[in-house]
């Protein structure tokens, strides 16, 4: 007689389905919240934390190739305004806000 296997079914963390992002450490663009442009649902050893980061409807940074002297000096005074925080790592906004729009 042939076993029948049993197919485990990964159920997905809470905080996943309520931010609405397929996984953790992924940021996603939320278009219909009213005053943030992203979310990502941090996840650092056993600490997990929803972050919401980005102001809506403000441009990061353009494209880097081809871009303008104005453009540079922009993302440099962002990162240098921000440094303190971005290192603190994935669990802070600036970090995440430096990686995707910057």
């Amino acid at each position: 007689m042939a076993r029948k296997k049993k197919r485990v079914v990964k159920k997905k963390h809470p905080a996943l389905k309520r931010a609405g992002v397929s996984k953790f450490n992924k940021p996603k663009r939320t278009p219909g919240h009213k005053k943030k442009s992203h979310v990502v649902v941090a996840k650092v050893g056993n600490k997990v934390k929803t972050i919401r980061f980005g102001q809506q409807g403000v441009k990061g940074s353009p494209k880097r190739k081809g871009e303008s002297k104005s453009a540079a000096a922009r993302r440099r005074s962002f990162k240098a305004r921000h440094a303190k925080n971005i290192a603190k790592g994935k669990m802070s906004a600036a970090y995440w806000a430096n990686r995707s729009k910057w």
